[in-house]
């Protein structure tokens, strides 16, 4: 107790307890909210697991697919290390997919929360660029021509695309100095992305915590300690289940068939598709035959979210009490689904024609739904007042 006394004097441990021990958080969560929390625990599995097998991987493409088999074959655990951090991959997305579709739905972009949804969006971008770049390191069939693929977008860029693709690949072609830059940044990348959670932490503490009925009370609030750190705990052991399955029972199931062949320049897949946490945005990018109409679409599909909170004016945060809204949004999560259906099949009618129905939806719910019911609604409130 004493030690405990001295400790809390130091003023780093003391705003280190407030952080995790003391933070006043709203009675009312519920475990939809622990996706946060699991979000770092996955962040963590990822850094840990992907030191120790940068440890026996080599960045040169005549070696890296042996080395990864090395890894699998030769390393103690190397097996066990490298199906955890391929499906740990695919866990840290769906993880944050629904920490990102809650927010969504209970409106934590709102104010005074936006810089804690701009943060989370700029992780989400970094995220993506560093899956994308551990997904060339095994230099497969499908790691080789998805580098391929995907770099050579930015040669639709006006002007400056060429050079860009160059600077890229250190060449002219996907080969050696592409793989080494990748790694590099592949590796680099995940302390950044450290380091940016703990300010998407810091602004969450600062502005406080939403709630599912989106009322700021300073006092329905407990301590974090212990309440939800069980619930956190109760969120983190099912999540190592459902983890533990997929590594254990099915650890190539969210993986492509094609990258278990090394990579051949001379051999093109039948089909070139990217991780399924991919799939809706490269639905987007495939629905205009123009590639730079693409790249357009596919960015402005991520970077309209930095816009939610000018684009919905609502009195009330929460969906819950927004039926409208809440009927809108089930309609974008199914189409947002779809979208990544439709991202894994081959371009041919009629997924062509249906990604081209289905995208447009995406947009409109941004851009047109929102803007509107949230106005339809702020008028309905204030003629219930007046009367």
């Amino acid at each position: 107790m004493c030690l405990y006394k001295q400790l809390i004097k130091n003023p780093i441990a003391a705003s280190l307890s407030n952080h995790l021990n003391n933070y006043p958080t709203p009675i009312n969560l519920s475990y939809l909210w622990g996706f946060g929390s699991l979000a770092g625990v996955a962040l963590a599995v990822q850094l840990f697991t992907g030191i120790f097998l940068a440890m026996h991987y080599t960045p040169e493409v005549s070696l890296a697919f042996i080395s990864v088999e090395h890894i699998m074959r030769d390393v103690v655990g190397g097996f066990g290390l490298r199906y955890i951090h391929a499906n740990g991959a695919s866990m840290f997305f769906i993880v944050v997919y629904i920490h990102m579709f809650r927010g969504l739905y209970y409106g934590s972009y709102f104010q005074p929360r936006s810089e804690l949804w701009y943060s989370g969006v700029v992780l989400f971008l970094l995220m993506m660029a560093t899956a994308f770049m551990g997904y060339v390191l095994p230099w497969g069939q499908m790691s080789f021509w998805g580098a391929t693929v995907i770099t050579n977008l930015f040669s639709a860029v006006p002007f400056i695309g060429d050079d860009i693709v160059q600077i890229l690949w250190g060449g002219f072609s996907v080969d050696n100095p592409t793989l080494n830059r990748f790694f590099s940044l592949h590796y680099l990348m995940p302390f950044v992305i450290a380091a940016l959670a703990i300010t998407h932490l810091i602004l969450l503490h600062n502005d406080g915590s939403n709630n599912p009925l989106g009322i700021d009370s300073t006092v329905d609030r407990i301590s974090f300690l212990p309440y939800f750190y069980v619930k956190d705990l109760f969120g983190a052991c099912i999540f190592a289940l459902l983890f533990s399955f997929f590594v254990i029972y099915a650890p190539n199931y969210m993986g492509h068939p094609d990258n278990y062949i090394e990579a051949n320049p001379m051999v093109t897949p039948a089909h070139i598709v990217p991780e399924w946490y991919f799939l809706p945005f490269y639905a987007i990018l495939r629905t205009i035959p123009d590639k730079l109409g693409g790249v357009v679409l596919m960015v402005l599909a991520i970077v309209i979210l930095l816009f939610l909170p000018n684009l919905d004016n609502s009195y009330t945060r929460s969906n819950y009490f927004k039926p409208f809204h809440c009927l809108v949004f089930w309609f974008f999560v199914s189409d947002s689904i779809l979208l990544g259906w439709v991202g894994q099949e081959v371009v041919e009618t009629p997924f062509l024609e249906l990604s081209q129905i289905i995208t447009p939806f995406y947009f409109i719910y941004f851009i047109v739904l929102l803007p509107f019911i949230s106005n339809l609604e702020k008028i309905l409130i204030d003629q219930l007042y007046k009367n």
